[in-house]
């Protein structure tokens, strides 16, 4: 099964690469690709794509209004930021406007097609250094009850998320499979009433259900 991609960049050449990476790889067919996003909604209706990778610092609207209004015209095709910024300021504007991730552009290419991967999954699409500086900007926030009831293995697992490990990673860290990663996640969600991990992640931070370091 191939995921439908949409590129959004006015870097012709990181486009071209960005494509031809994707093509390239047994999960992903990108469809199109656009130097703006000023008709985000006409691109969207034309190609229906799964994933929707998105710079920031484009001519026209930007890609922080660009993902506003194609969350709103298709809230179920995922989102991912693929910038050079790394400012509190964007990160969390984007993750308001409804990014479901947030990839740096330095993000090594294999690391780029599993970050996709496990995004239309239901994990985390997030550089362990935007993980870093979203907690950083929560840390100092005020503390709030924790009645998630979540178990001991459960908020280990969280943890892990919310340091951007992969679902990979955070089996190897805890010496399970990769299933069993998935279905403590599932149930994390369910407690956390959330959907995905990019919202586990963020009701992590705001309710300081873990600890990060």
């Amino acid at each position: 099964m191939h995921y439908s991609v949409v590129i959004y960049d006015d870097n012709i050449k990181l486009c071209q690469s960005l494509t031809l990476l994707l093509n390239n790889s047994p999960r992903f067919k990108v469809k199109a690709g656009f130097q703006h996003c000023d008709d985000v909604e006409d691109d969207l209706e034309k190609y229906f794509p799964d994933i929707v990778i998105m710079d920031i610092d484009m001519p026209g609207i930007g890609g922080i209004k660009g993902v506003e209004k194609a969350k709103i015209f298709l809230p179920d095709t995922k989102i991912v930021m693929h910038t050079v910024f790394d400012d509190d300021s964007r990160i969390f504007d984007s993750i308001c406007a409804g990014a479901d991730g947030y990839l740096l552009k330095n993000t090594a290419p294999l690391k780029l097609i599993q970050s996709l991967e496990e995004l239309m999954e239901g994990g985390a699409a997030m550089s362990p250094f935007i993980a870093k500086r979203v907690f950083t900007f929560f840390r100092e926030s005020k503390k709030l009850k924790n009645d998630f009831h979540l178990t001991g293995r459960e908020q280990e697992i969280l943890e892990w998320l919310v340091k951007g490990h992969s679902y990979k990673m955070i089996a190897a860290e805890c010496d399970v499979t990769i299933d069993t990663v998935k279905k403590h996640l599932q149930n994390i969600y369910h407690k956390l009433h959330v959907n995905c991990s990019t919202e586990a992640v963020a009701k992590a931070l705001i309710h300081k259900i873990v600890k990060v370091e």
